[in-house]
């Protein structure tokens, strides 16, 4: 199954136009979690903020909605943000944390909950969203798609970054100017070319653009707590959906792009093996 176990797969959208302005597609994870902080499921999360106008993600503690929509959209550098835990549970005193992380990232919480001397932080995780990702840049390779093959002055020029239509995507005066991605590879983390997962597998919910409309999100509801925060935030009006049936590309973009990552890095993981190099242990 290259989607993992999930329960249902919509396409979805915010219906907050404040969300829909700043947010990267469907602003579906903006909007859980201000719809989760309203409702008290949680009371504050963990998200990869930015400070200043360089990309560079540093992770946030968010505890209201206007904090969730200042620090929406995608970075597509690795952002430390499960770092950030302690501070959410220690000094912010959060007993219900919410996290939005990557699927690597996501491995690392499970991991961490099934191992006893974590449970004073990992137990405080109440809901996990996890967004889709097929590989990270450090900052420097960033730096060099802005200036060295797209021509800008600087990284900092652009006011949104963006993966689609087989091209990175990074805005500039209102233009979108892109990349092929076939000019991002070896640009790439070293750790992604090993990572089997695309979809965020072991989140609560996941949800990225691929297989969706413009302006739209596919999301995949994985656990029971998930799935009925989702549903709860879809009656509440907070989203809307249409059934992936109804849309294109359609679910089936999606499959065959994760199940591409998992055949060409099980092949690179592979190789490494036989190497002698090490690998990670899968969850």
């Amino acid at each position: 199954m290259p989607l993992g176990t999930y329960k249902e797969a919509l396409s979805a959208r915010s219906t907050d136009s404040k969300i829909l302005e700043v947010s990267q597609d469907g602003g579906i994870v903006s909007a859980l979690l201000c719809y989760a902080l309203d409702e008290g499921i949680i009371e504050g999360a963990v998200v990869a903020g930015t400070p200043d106008e360089d990309w560079r993600p540093i992770p946030t503690v968010v505890t209201s909605s206007d904090e969730v929509i200042a620090a929406a959209g995608t970075k597509y550098s690795m952002s430390p943000t499960l770092s950030a835990l302690k501070e959410a549970t220690r000094q912010y005193g959060l007993e219900k944390v919410g996290v939005v992380a990557t699927p690597c990232q996501l491995q690392g919480l499970r991991k961490a909950q099934a191992y006893p001397l974590t449970r004073f932080v990992v137990n405080k995780i109440k809901l996990m969203i996890g967004i889709y990702c097929m590989e990270n840049f450090p900052m420097a390779s960033l730096d060099t798609f802005a200036t060295a093959k797209l021509g800008f002055d600087s990284l900092t020029d652009a006011t949104k970054m963006d993966i689609g239509k087989g091209k990175f995507w990074l805005t500039k005066d209102g233009e979108d100017n892109g990349l092929a991605i076939k000019e991002t590879h070896g640009y790439e983390q070293a750790g992604c070319n090993i990572c089997m997962d695309y979809v965020a597998e072991l989140a609560d919910i996941s949800t990225g653009s691929v297989g969706s409309p413009d302006g739209w999100s596919t999301v995949l509801t994985r656990t029971d707590d998930g799935n009925s925060i989702f549903k709860a935030a879809v009656s509440a009006g907070l989203i809307e959906t249409k059934p992936m049936d109804e849309v294109k590309p359609g679910l089936g973009l999606l499959e065959k792009l994760a199940a591409g990552k998992k055949d060409k890095n099980g092949k690179e993981r592979e190789r490494r093996a036989k190497l002698g190099l090490p690998l990670p242990v899968e969850y």
